[in-house]
């Protein structure tokens, strides 16, 4: 990459794909950046690049490597293979691009030192990174699994089918509650629905909804 290329990608800004640092400031921030990335669609990390989209450099790349290296083996659970580009913005300058692919080894977990046991998955959505729901961690892990979705179509399947064709959406919670099933019974059918392409999860920082997917919807609509 030429700096005429990191140009060009820059300007398309942060969002899925892309996350800018002015520097590695933080291993557990950096950790958790690379996590959500590979744990959704893959994408790079501009280290020496501000937020606002300024492109200012590193003045010891070398360091900034050894810095993340280190962070994403300590923090990241399975390990997250990455590839690394410097690219000189001027003669004393570079800027790091971290590429990081799309992960076959899905769920990565953030590790801290303060808490070892406690392990948690994040997800990128948009510019964000936000924290992987139960529901979400399961439909990761479930990628992997080259076994079909089987499921029974009964009454809180048709019910939950109905109710979203009326309201849009519905949260775990709320399903629970309206059809008066457990928290855990309605988790795994609506992860069911979603593996099976009937729903759509969408993750946010107020909590995940599931909506019906589109192809779903035209089906529902005839």
């Amino acid at each position: 990459m030429n700096p005429a290329d990191l140009k060009r990608l820059v300007r398309i800004g942060e969002g899925y794909h892309l996350e800018f640092k002015r520097k590695v400031s933080s291993p557990i921030r950096i950790a958790r950046e690379a996590i959500a990335l590979a744990n959704t669609w893959g994408g790079a990390i501009l280290i020496g690049v501000d937020d606002d989209g300024s492109i200012v450099g590193v003045k010891d790349a070398e360091e900034e490597l050894f810095d993340l290296r280190k962070a994403l083996e300590e923090h990241c659970d399975p390990p997250i293979p990455l590839q690394f580009e410097t690219v000189p913005i001027s003669r004393k300058r570079e800027v790091i691009v971290a590429t990081v692919e799309e992960s076959d080894s899905k769920p990565h977990f953030l590790r801290t030192p303060e808490e070892p046991y406690r392990r948690q998955a994040f997800v990128r959505v948009d510019e964000q990174t936000l924290i992987a729901s139960k529901e979400m961690e399961e439909l990761l892990k479930q990628e992997r699994s080259s076994e079909g979705v089987r499921f029974e179509f009964g009454d809180k399947e048709l019910f939950l089918l109905r109710y979203l064709e009326e309201y849009g959406q519905i949260g775990v919670d709320a399903f629970s509650r309206i059809a008066r099933i457990d928290r855990e019974e309605a988790s795994a059918t609506l992860v069911v629905l979603t593996r099976a392409r009937i729903l759509r999860l969408v993750p946010s920082e107020k909590g995940d909804s599931f909506v019906l997917n589109q192809r779903q919807k035209r089906v529902a609509r005839k």
